[in-house]
């Protein structure tokens, strides 16, 4: 992960993805949560949690297979995207 900058993590589409809701204790405050794998648009492959709006899991912002995502911050070392509209 320590090779990829935010340059190569602008956009890519959800490969696919879980929404968490059973979270180790670091993360247990998060849940629920969604964990994406997101092709990028080299052909990488790359784990990173979904920005949902208001709520982290909720349905109309959770991200399905083959939804463009955009990359929006990291944080902890950890991709974080948002759902294109």
């Amino acid at each position: 992960m320590n090779d990829l900058s935010a340059k190569d993590l602008q956009s890519g589409t959800i490969y696919t993805e879980t929404v968490v809701y059973s979270a180790p204790e670091a993360y247990v405050n998060d849940v629920p949560y969604q964990l994406a794998i997101v092709e990028l648009g080299s052909g990488r492959r790359v784990t990173g949690r979904i920005i949902a709006g208001n709520e982290a899991g909720a349905e109309s912002e959770r991200a399905h297979i083959g939804d463009r995502v955009q990359f929006a911050e990291f944080r902890d070392s950890i991709p974080y995207f948002r759902k294109q509209s």
